[in-house]
């Protein structure tokens, strides 16, 4: 129950401890179906009897092994801190109390002049739980520091971390107390040992010498964890960490400065919905932390509660029995909650912010929606709670100011960062999700209602229908919202306590499986019917050779009268921009550029056919209208393909190089591929997202979203440790049905990879098809880049010079020169508009399709970038 009318107690001296405690042979090709589009089969692992399972694990093991052998500092550090403790009886419960005042950090010892304790709290822990702890943070960050920044470097961080990190807690925690902070003054007293704080300092040193994508990741972390543990858990050590965790951020920033592939950069919309979840698992996770220490002093724990219920203890039943008969009953059912199945429902409230969190991490509207509207209301609950407690004394103001600032801050994150969930939910999945929980409520509701009516005796007092229905909040609720709530009936009776365990929890049950289905079933088109239809007619008469991406999100559709032909577009400042060509039955495609036309006119939209071939070029010029060059596609043929001769040097160099290191090239399609590949895959875009410093194009260029595609085909190189150097994806061309092309879409590369990987990706997969049947591959289009055969119109010019001054930002004429290596054949593009004026209302509704989040100081940047 939460109550507000006194301060709860708060630490003692000591810390707390946790109850619980690449002319050569080429690379072999994996034999693929031809024309399904998907994955072939060898590329993915077979399933796993008993025996392969265990082999796997003893070889895990056998690999963890090699890896401590290779950091021989971590083995000394975790050998020392456990023969240390074993040999001073520190396992069980820590040191004893005469060696903490001589080995612990604190107030207290540094008092007492015992000036060497910032470095000997290193030699030990807390107690058992406080020991496999830190071995386990040993063995996660340790050996990666040793392998980045070698053993002395690592072992230095740890010492200075520690040091820094205890005097600048212990500093913190005292500076408080002398200003009268009531969760300071409350653990002052405290005494700390633990290489934890070292430990974390050195984490966040070891982010700068990771990829962008885990170097967010793990500084993320390293903030969030201590931090979580300083405000619910709020003892000494805690905030010692936290101190260790920011002295080695801040060292890792002086350390790497000025190195440029270290700037800090925008993260890409994926990676910011994964940074948003975690902080929001972190707001969930905290009170259950702090539920398993005796005594959490943080100051977020002051109302943690509203959170996470607890039992009530004796004392408390005893003061609620001391106000009447009735509400000693109530307490009664309030602690007989925790002895059956509906103790679950003390921790609805983590569960409910687990379940939004893989919402947001979807970018899904609806979960950022809920999420908002939970911490709002947790926050107007909080000032309530202290109005209608009548109790205004400073003390219980500060409390409440220091709760108030979790739901507060994580309403603010989530309004600055509303931008990146954007993604709508189908509104007949909404109606189906609506009927399910509006269902589920009714019929719980019922259930208590209707039925205990029925055994109306076997509740005190006697039940009524309208008494039962006032008790409805109290069975959705968890058990510490009771005391908020008006009189009800209490259950005595076995039925009427079955009634009472169950109707909530069973609510509860279905509503968040539901949310979780819906959170993780993927976002299809806003008209999933026209979406279907759209990819049937692709597949069965198929379209150019950019037409696959057609079929991504974003895209609205329409069809001729007879529905042989259809055109994708999206409407931007009334500007209908077609996703290239027209597609369906050969015949019809040049008259739906006519039929699109009207279609726009009709509504006062501006058509405008971008990325279209030579043939939709000359139905659109039979309008009337203008056409303007505005990318080259290059189409390598495959039938008579052979790398031999001197313009294939690089390549069949990059072929030699790849067999010689054991790189190999694998199929997948990305749903079915490993977790550790797609971590990978993950981590490699992140950072060349990041190394750009402005956000990731779309429109005509894909992302990882558009890998998840079962049609789409992912070849990955990797080396024989499994480190993914680079891949490509590839989507389908179809004709009359079958699968004739491929077109080169996504492609990344390790930074500090193998260098030739994309000509060793590119080759492999060219060889593949080749032997697979297929006619050419496209290695697709480049934007605002030709190889300049035409002589230039004045506006062409104009889009000349925009691509040169964008190379050094996108490299799209880079680009281009570096697809020269495969000898294609040159296919211009164009762009196909009606009317000349309306160019500037075109032109700004092409750059709001590829950088549809370009917020105002990424233009500012990228402005610098075309001025220099």
């Amino acid at each position: 129950m939460i109550r507000l009318g006194s301060a709860p107690a708060r630490g003692a001296v000591g810390e707390r401890k946790p109850r619980r405690d690449g002319e050569q042979p080429c690379p072999r090709v994996p034999e693929q179906s031809r024309g399904t589009g998907s994955a072939p089969g060898p590329g993915a692992p077979a399933p796993r009897s008993p025996r392969r399972l265990a082999g796997a694990a003893a070889g895990l093991g056998a690999r963890v092994a090699v890896r401590l052998g290779e950091a021989p500092l971590t083995l000394v550090l975790l050998v020392g801190l456990w023969a240390v403790g074993a040999a001073t009886g520190s396992l069980g419960r820590g040191p004893s109390g005469a060696l903490l005042e001589q080995v612990g950090v604190g107030t207290p010892t540094l008092g007492a002049g015992r000036w060497w304790t910032p470095f000997t709290s290193l030699f030990w822990c807390s107690g058992t739980g406080a020991y496999v702890f830190t071995s386990l943070l040993l063995l996660l960050v340790a050996p990666a520091a040793e392998r980045r920044l070698g053993p002395l470097r690592t072992l230095g961080v740890v010492v200075a971390g520690q040091l820094a990190g205890t005097l600048a807690g212990t500093g913190v925690v005292a500076a408080g107390a002398a200003f009268g902070e009531q969760w300071t003054a409350s653990v002052v007293g405290q005494t700390a040992v633990g290489p934890g704080v070292g430990l974390f300092a050195l984490a966040g040193v070891l982010g700068y010498r990771l990829t962008v994508l885990w170097r967010r990741r793990l500084h993320l972390l390293v903030v969030l964890v201590p931090l979580v543990m300083t405000l619910y858990v709020g003892h000494l050590q805690s905030v010692q960490r936290f101190s260790g965790a920011l002295a080695g951020l801040a060292a890792g920033a002086l350390l790497t400065r000025g190195r440029p592939h270290l700037r800090s950069h925008r993260s890409s919309h994926t990676e910011t919905r994964v940074l948003v979840a975690l902080c929001l698992v972190a707001a969930a996770l905290g009170p259950l932390i702090a539920s398993l220490y005796d005594n959490a002093a943080g100051p977020f724990n002051t109302f943690s509660e509203i959170y996470l219920s607890h039992r009530l203890s004796p004392d408390e039943v005893a003061d609620f029995c001391a106000v009447s008969a009735h509400d000693c009953a109530r307490a009664h059912a309030v602690e007989r909650i925790f002895d059956t199945p509906a103790r679950l429902m003390a921790a609805l409230f983590p569960a409910l912010l687990l379940v939004l969190a893989e919402g947001l991490r979807r970018g899904l509207r609806l979960a950022w929606r809920i999420t908002v509207a939970t911490e709002l209301l947790w926050a107007a609950m909080l000032v309530w709670l202290f109005t209608e407690s009548g109790t205004g004394s400073g003390g219980a103001f500060q409390y409440v100011v220091e709760a108030l600032l979790l739901p507060l801050l994580t309403a603010g994150l989530l309004l600055a960062t509303r931008k990146r969930f954007p993604l709508r939910l189908p509104r007949a999945v909404l109606g189906r999700l609506a009927a399910v929980l509006g269902g589920a409520l009714v019929l719980a509701g019922a259930a208590y209602t209707g039925l205990g009516v029925l055994v109306a005796g076997q509740f005190e007092p006697g039940a009524t229908f309208g008494g039962l229905v006032a008790g409805l909040p109290a069975q959705y609720l968890p058990p510490a919202y009771n005391d908020l709530l008006p009189d009800y009936p209490i259950a005595v009776g076995p039925f009427a306590r079955i009634l009472e365990t169950y109707c909530g929890p069973a609510f509860w049950a279905v509503a968040l499986g539901a949310l979780l289905m819906v959170f993780r079933r993927p976002v299809v088109h806003v008209d999933a019917e026209d979406a279907a239809r759209a990819r049937t007619l692709l597949t069965e008469h198929g379209g150019g050779t950019l037409s696959f991406i057609t079929t991504w999100d974003g895209n609205h559709y329409w069809f001729d009268e007879d529905g042989r032909a259809a055109v994708a577009y999206r409407v931007l400042n009334t500007v209908a921009l077609t996703t290239g060509d027209p597609f369906g039955e050969p015949e019809a495609r040049a008259r739906a550029v006519a039929g699109f036309a009207r279609y726009c006119d009709a509504r006062g939209w501006t058509p405008c056919f971008y990325s279209v071939t030579p043939e939709t070029r000359a139905a659109a010029g039979q309008l009337g209208w203008r056409s303007l060059q505005v990318a080259e596609d290059t189409v390598v043929a495959l039938p008579g393909l052979a790398f031999t001769g001197r313009k294939w040097q690089d390549i069949r160099t990059a072929l030699n190089k790849a067999g010689k290191q054991g790189i190999t090239a694998e199929w997948w399609s990305y749903d079915e591929a490993p977790l550790a590949l797609k971590e990978q895959i993950r981590a490699i875009s992140e950072e060349w997202v990041s190394e750009k410093g402005l956000p990731e194009m779309g429109f005509t260029l894909g992302g990882l979203e558009e890998l998840a595609d079962p049609a789409v085909r992912l070849l990955v190189a990797v080396g024989e440790d499994r480190t993914v150097h680079g891949l490509t994806s590839w989507m389908p061309v179809y004709e009359n049905g079958e699968t004739v092309g491929w077109t080169l879409d996504f492609m990344r590369r390790r930074s500090e990879g193998f260098r030739g990987v994309t000509e060793f990706l590119i080759a492999s997969a060219a060889l593949g098809f080749k032997q697979e049947g297929a006619r050419f591959l496209s290695l697709s289009g480049a934007p605002l880049a030709r190889s300049e055969k035409e002589p230039p119109t004045g506006l062409q010019k104009t889009l000349d010079w925009l691509g040169r001054a964008l190379e050094p930002v996108y490299g799209f004429r880079s680009l281009l020169a570096f697809k020269a290596k495969f000898q294609p054949e040159y296919r211009p593009m164009y762009m196909a508009y009606p009317d000349p004026a309306a160019l500037p209302s075109i032109t700004r509704a092409i750059g709001k399709a590829y950088l549809p989040h370009l917020t105002p100081a990424q233009g500012v940047r990228l402005m610098r970038k075309l001025s220099a």
